[in-house]
């Protein structure tokens, strides 16, 4: 299998759909979250521009987001429900979007350098397992684009967890 990074120039909507098949192939038959919670951060590693982390945090009992597989620098290691970009998402079910992370209340910086974030909550049937989250050192970097197809990713990573 060949893996391809977004080209702006192209059809961002097919090449994300590539995206998404290629990571259910890598998922297929794997029973082992954190291998599949580390291919999918490496394969989005290698998708995504202009991005300067991108991996997951998981929801442990008591209400803490822990720091799981990821590509980038070294990370907070716990996050609690309702904190930062990461702990909102997971508090509401739902990703979101913020285009200077400077402006956004409560905002913790792990990276100096990032300056944009989307975080998609993994969910099955209504109870919250973790977070995706992707970082970019561009303000602005995410759109609807964006946050419709990691949903889409996330929906399929979420049948092998």
């Amino acid at each position: 299998m060949t893996f391809h990074a977004v080209n702006y120039e192209g059809d961002r909507p097919e090449q994300y759909e590539l995206v998404i098949r290629q990571l259910a192939a890598l998922i297929h038959d794997e029973p082992n979250r954190i291998a599949n919670l580390a291919n999918a951060s490496a394969l989005l590693g290698q998708f995504l521009s202009d991005i300067n982390w991108v991996g997951f945090y998981l929801l442990e009992e008591g209400g803490e987001l822990v720091l799981g597989p990821f590509q980038g620098l070294p990370a907070c290691v716990r996050i609690p429900l309702g904190r930062g970009v990461c702990g909102t998402a997971a508090a509401r079910k739902e990703t979101v979007v913020v285009e200077d992370v400077h402006a956004f209340p409560g905002h913790i910086a792990c990276d100096a350098a990032s300056a944009s974030e989307i975080v998609v909550p993994l969910l099955r049937d209504g109870r919250v397992l973790g977070v995706l989250d992707i970082d970019s050192p561009r303000k602005g970097r995410f759109d609807e684009t964006d946050r419709v197809y990691l949903e889409k990713f996330v929906q399929q990573l979420v049948t092998a967890l």
